[in-house]
């Protein structure tokens, strides 16, 4: 499909710079794409009663790391600034990262790294350009190794905002508790799984009141979440590689729960990418450890997931995409078009939508 067929026009204002106090106070829109799109407001508070007993919920415990990296490269006659963000661990001392200004470096040079005000053993993180990819990729090689290096980057690093948010502001302490979902566990995301950030401890007591159950997986998000597709063709944009994890005990209760008559309520897409990675042709779901690239537009057949709650979106991103497959793109337009004109706040601070899967405007 062309990839204009997935822009819109977003005011500013509408762009949620900050998350709400109340996290489970966000509002949330359901979506039932029958024969003309059925659109109702309310708050994620209110999940429960949206949902019935016997379904599961499933989330993604990832746990974002500081992987924003302030610096300037050193060793040569200018020392320029140099913004890295860790995308990819390689191995213990290596991670694949996308820096700015990508022009401003080459291979072989030496980058340190490093804030006033945090301690890093001695002050500083230094990495050495191993190799230079394309579009600003470059493998750095950290002075330090294992556990040793994550605790550098901890003492040096903040949360990589997205862009949009970023561009408007300067990241703060304030962010490295809003940044990260209450199940955030298992360390490796760049991106926060957005759609999670709206759970509270009192939303989840009252889903497993409901009768609802909730299960863990894990997808650790890569920064290409943040990045718009260029291609002018959905089928020539490449989709960044991400780890996930389902375990067996996870995998036969989400299958006892849908033979039971519940259904499969995926929270946000990265939920949703690894659980359709990870199902067999008949929707069964299997134990799943690998990288996944899953690439989700219009014409997709679902096999695992029956329900996505999710944010709203950016224009011309796979995560439009997505939820277009899911619901529907006439669907989603009526439903972004309703969303704005009602004043929800978008993308990673903002609002929600509940998506039930069905027949939708364009079939």
């Amino acid at each position: 499909m062309r990839t204009d067929a997935f822009d819109f026009e977003l005011p500013p204002e509408r762009i949620a710079l900050r998350p709400l106090p109340a996290r489970d106070a966000a509002r949330l829109l359901t979506v039932h794409p029958r024969a003309q799109a059925e659109l109702a407001d309310h708050r994620v508070d209110e999940l429960p009663e949206l949902l019935r007993a016997g379904d599961a919920l499933v989330v993604n415990d990832t746990k974002v790391i500081p992987a924003q990296l302030s610096g300037r490269r050193i060793g040569r006659a200018t020392e320029p600034r140099i913004e890295a963000t860790l995308i990819k661990r390689l191995d213990g001392s290596r991670w694949q990262a996308l820096v700015k200004p990508a022009k401003k470096l080459a291979e072989g040079d030496s980058i340190r790294f490093g804030n006033e005000g945090k301690v890093c053993l001695l002050g500083n993180l230094d990495a050495q350009v191993e190799r230079k990819g394309e579009e600003g990729e470059v493998t750095l090689s950290f002075a330090f190794h294992g556990p040793v290096l994550d605790q550098a980057i901890a003492d040096v690093g903040h949360p990589p905002l997205p862009p949009y948010i970023a561009s408007k502001r300067d990241v703060d302490d304030q962010d490295e508790r809003d940044y990260q979902t209450m199940f955030a566990q298992i360390e490796g995301a760049v991106a926060a799984p957005t759609a999670g950030l709206h759970f509270t401890p009192a939303l989840e007591a009252n889903l497993r009141a409901r009768g609802v159950s909730i299960h863990r997986i894990t997808l650790h998000v890569g920064a290409g979440t943040f990045l718009p597709v260029k291609a002018e063709d959905t089928a020539s944009h490449k989709m960044h590689a991400e780890w996930g994890q389902i375990s067996a005990e996870t995998a036969s209760a989400l299958n006892a729960a849908r033979a039971g008559g519940g259904r499969i309520v995926a929270v946000g897409t990265t939920s949703l990418r690894l659980l359709e990675s990870a199902a067999a042709e008949d929707g069964t779901i299997k134990p799943f450890a690998d990288e996944t690239s899953i690439f989700i537009t219009p014409g997709y057949r679902f096999r695992a997931v029956d329900i996505l709650l999710t944010n709203f979106h950016l224009p011309r991103s796979t995560l439009f995409m997505l939820v277009s497959a899911f619901a529907g793109l006439e669907t989603m337009k009526q439903v972004y078009a309703h969303a704005i004109a009602s004043g929800y706040r978008f993308y990673s601070y903002g609002d929600a939508c509940l998506l039930f899967r069905g027949g939708s405007l364009n079939g």
